[in-house]
């Protein structure tokens, strides 16, 4: 059985930084994509960030380009969030979730329970 489990998030000012991780077991989660997704208060999950399993290609929505950064330790099945200069829209919960193949062209299959995230201005 896939589990995935956040950790990491917290409270932070606004410019700060913060780095969720992403710890999986229960499948040979580094042979996959892997994804950080979040939903802010009263909106819906938006795609964050994507890696393939190999690291060679990662994917970051628009407001996330130069600020964040996903990478991951496939020795560990730990997947990373690297996320700098935090502003207080980035206030969310946010989750990990395993693709069903090593491209995140490919659906999500598996989700955590995410780690809350909440910046102040």
């Amino acid at each position: 059985q896939v589990q995935l489990v956040e950790s990491g998030g917290g409270l932070a000012q606004a410019g700060v930084s913060l780095r969720p991780s992403c710890g999986a077991s229960g499948c040979t989660c580094n042979k996959e994509a892997m994804c950080w997704a979040r939903q802010a208060p009263g909106k819906g999950r938006e795609l964050v960030s994507a890696i393939s399993s190999d690291v060679r290609n990662t994917y970051y929505a628009d407001s996330m380009k130069g600020r964040f950064t996903i990478s991951r330790d496939n020795a560990k099945n730990t997947v990373y969030l690297q996320m700098d200069s935090l502003k207080p829209e980035d206030t969310a919960l946010y989750y990990c979730a395993k693709h069903l193949t090593n491209t995140y062209a490919s659906s999500m299959e598996s989700w955590g329970k995410g780690t809350l995230v909440t910046v102040s201005s």
